[in-house]
């Protein structure tokens, strides 16, 4: 399905790209490593059982849940076509 000046697939290849980007950072920004006997933000202990199951781990659920919240995410696909980006 093409629109406009845009090539077929071009839609289907846009939503592809922002697919794999937001893969590519969920990735990226997964723990891994050695856990953190305690929290990097305010001190308290990890518990056990969380650092068990997310290896890597340098914050507490508390402090984790802040920085999820702190999170914002950009709707525009910088690898989309030109002519996606001027609507």
């Amino acid at each position: 399905m093409a629109g406009g000046w845009t090539r077929d697939g071009a839609v289907e290849q846009q939503i592809e790209d922002t697919v794999k980007d937001a893969v590519l950072r969920a990735r990226a920004l997964t723990p891994h490593g050695h856990s953190a006997e305690e929290c990097d933000d305010c001190g308290e202990p990890i518990p056990k059982k969380r650092r068990d199951a997310l290896p890597g781990v340098r914050t507490c659920v508390a402090c984790q849940t802040t920085r999820d919240k702190a999170v914002t995410h950009s709707t525009i696909n910088r690898r989309g076509s030109k002519d996606s980006q001027l609507r």
